[in-house]
């Protein structure tokens, strides 16, 4: 069976599902596509689904009888709006992160699926699809550390464009860490702390970076975060995690070990697709797996409602320069409260 489905969003991370889904991965068609750049949407259609529907909006697109599965990579303010859509039309829905901009509308989703009965949705936080953080993790688990301490992270970005604002450092960049360590640790936060050092002279004038982020989690482990989107050198991603009994990290993706002039190198990634290309693979993979078995096994809608409301607390702690507290709602059964 030929799963077929419909993208809302032709920007950049739009474009590379649609091909993804057209060129590397199996049991998948791109149907019908849009965004709010319809001229946009004809061209990405016409270069890798030659035929596919271009509707006028996402709410038609969603509506089209033939799609089965819909794929969310519009702005991150539209989302919530898209993936209600879907739930209203008991369709699939894979939503890329953030699931919404606000915990308002992440917990409105959740009760709407929760009311469904049944998981529709799947958010599109990648990195526990990494072989790195999945082997770390199984490591975890085995307790070949002991019961975990601490863990010390870094999330560096080359730089960043103009329409990038401080508060972006926890809502487009930390939100991934604020998801993959619930994962790692099975664990939920309960405060959050951002520390802001010297600036670096490689920042725009109206961006505070780097800024560091403390967490606590339920079971006392605490956890720091660098961000520093302006590094300057590459994309480079962190992660210790330090137990009773050792410490295990996250291993740097491959790269070739060049003997030149006299000097010893290997080359640091730029681009963070490329850094991450193989999970998006899995991911997505697993998306139109999981909606043909009828059900999913990714990131839920209570995960992106949780990563939301940690990266609220964050944003105020940005703003107040305290400890700022972090509380759930309680957790409906569906997804294993």
């Amino acid at each position: 069976m030929t799963l077929k489905i419909g993208v809302i969003g032709t920007g950049a991370i739009g474009e590379d599902h649609i091909r993804r889904c057209m060129q590397a991965l199996s049991g998948a068609q791109i149907v019908a596509v849009t965004d709010v750049n319809l001229e946009r949407a004809r061209e990405v259609a016409e270069k890798y689904a030659p035929g596919a529907k271009v509707p006028e909006d996402g709410e038609s697109l969603i509506a089209l009888p033939e799609v089965e599965a819909v794929i969310v990579t519009s702005w991150g303010g539209t989302h919530a709006r898209y993936v209600l859509e879907a739930i209203r039309h008991k369709k699939y829905v894979f939503c890329e992160k953030p699931l919404a901009t606000s915990a308002e509308d992440c917990l409105k989703i959740v009760e709407a699926e929760a009311a469904h009965g049944k998981r529709l949705v799947q958010v599109g936080f990648m990195r526990p699809y990494d072989t790195g953080y999945r082997a770390l993790k199984a490591l975890i688990d085995k307790g070949e550390i002991g019961e975990v301490l601490m863990i010390h992270a870094a999330h560096r970005n080359q730089r960043v464009g103009a329409n990038y604002k401080t508060d972006m450092g926890i809502t487009d960049t930390l939100i991934h860490e604020l998801d993959v360590f619930r994962w790692m640790l099975g664990d939920d936060y309960v405060s959050a702390q951002v520390i802001f050092p010297r600036s670096s002279g490689k920042a725009m004038e109206h961006i505070r970076d780097p800024q560091i982020v403390l967490l606590e989690t339920k079971k006392g482990i605490r956890i720091d975060v660098e961000i520093f989107v302006n590094c300057q050198y590459g994309y480079d991603i962190k992660c210790a995690v330090v137990g009773e009994l050792g410490e295990a990290s996250l291993p740097m993706p491959p790269a070739v070990e060049l003997r030149k002039a006299a000097a010893l190198s290997t080359a640091i990634m730029t681009d963070w697709k490329e850094r991450f290309i193989a999970a998006y693979d899995v991911e997505v993979q697993d998306f139109i797996n999981g909606v043909k078995a009828g059900a999913l096994n990714g990131a839920t809608s209570w995960d992106g409602y949780c990563a939301s409301v940690a990266a609220d607390a964050c944003v105020k702690a940005q703003e107040s320069g305290q400890i700022e507290p972090i509380a759930m709602k309680p957790r409906p059964a569906l997804y294993g409260g």
